[in-house]
C-alpha cells in the first residue's frame, strides 16, 4: 500500500487542527446524531445551544478533549495504555467503565438488523495483536489496520469507533500521512461496508473504501516549498 500523502509532522498537525471540527462532526453523525455542523461548531467554541441534546454535547466535548490528548502525545508508543487513555476521554460519562478493557459481553446492531457479538477481549491477546499491527512498516496501512481492528474487536464498553479513529489518526499524523474522516455523504456506504466487515472479518473492501474516500491531506510541492521559504528568508535579510 502506498501512502496517499507525504507531509512533515508539523504540516500534518496543522491539517489536523484545521480539520478537527469537521472530524468531530463526522464522528457525531456516525453515532446517529441530528446535530448540525453549525451546532457542533458552537458547542466546540463554548457556546450553548439548547437544541443539542445533552448526550450529543457530551460526545462533542469528549472528542475535543481526546483530540487534545492525541495532539499533545504524538511521541507516545501506540500500545494498550495509550489506547485506553484515548478511550477514557472519548467515553467519559458515557461508558460503564471509561478507559477499561471490556470485561463482559456486548452486541452491535448491524444495518440489516442482525446482531454481531464480539468475544470478550483478553488483555494479553489484545496486547500481542497491537504489537503485530505495530510491525506493519507502511504508516497508512498500519493506521487502517488498527482502525478496523479496533472497531471490530469492540475493546471497550463504548466509544469504539471514535477511539479507533483517533488511534488511527495518531499513527498517520506522527508520520505526516494525513487524517481519516468519513464525510457524511459517504456515511451510509461506510456503515454498510462496516456491517459486512463485522460479520466477515475480511479487511479488504472496507480498507479500500476508506483509503479511496476518507483519507485527507495536503498536497505539498517540495520544490515550491523550498523556493518560497528561501525567498522569505532573503527578503528578511535584506530589510
Amino acid at each position: 500500500m502506498e501512502d496517499k500523502f507525504n507531509m512533515t509532522k508539523e504540516q500534518n498537525i496543522f491539517l489536523a487542527k484545521k480539520e478537527i471540527k469537521e472530524n468531530i462532526y463526522n464522528a457525531l453523525k456516525l453515532e446517529g446524531s441530528n446535530a448540525t455542523f453549525l451546532q457542533t461548531k458552537k458547542i466546540l467554541e463554548g457556546i450553548n445551544d439548547s437544541e443539542v441534546s445533552l448526550d450529543d454535547i457530551q460526545i462533542i466535548l469528549n472528542l475535543k478533549n481526546a483530540w487534545k490528548y492525541v495532539l499533545e502525545n504524538l511521541d507516545k508508543d501506540i500500545n494498550l495504555e495509550f489506547i485506553c487513555q484515548i478511550n477514557s476521554r472519548v467515553s467519559k460519562n458515557e461508558s460503564l467503565d471509561p478507559g477499561i478493557i471490556r470485561y463482559g459481553s456486548v452486541g452491535v446492531t448491524l444495518k440489516n438488523k442482525e446482531r454481531y457479538i464480539p468475544e470478550i477481549p483478553d488483555i494479553q491477546k489484545v496486547s500481542e495483536e497491537i504489537k503485530e499491527i505495530n510491525l506493519i512498516k507502511n504508516p497508512t496501512e498500519k493506521a487502517l489496520k488498527y482502525y478496523l481492528y479496533g472497531m471490530r474487536s469492540q475493546l471497550f464498553w463504548d466509544g469504539n469507533k471514535r477511539t479507533s479513529n483517533l488511534v488511527a489518526n495518531s499513527i498517520l499524523i506522527r508520520e505526516g500521512k494525513g487524517i481519516i474522516s468519513v464525510n457524511i455523504d459517504k456515511l451510509d456506504e461506510f456503515q454498510t461496508k462496516l456491517s459486512k466487515f463485522y460479520k466477515s472479518n475480511n479487511y479488504d473492501d472496507l480498507t479500500n473504501f476508506i483509503y479511496n474516500n476518507a483519507i485527507k491531506g495536503l498536497n505539498i510541492d517540495k520544490d515550491l516549498e523550498k523556493k518560497h521559504k528561501s525567498f522569505f528568508i532573503k527578503e528578511e535579510l535584506e530589510r
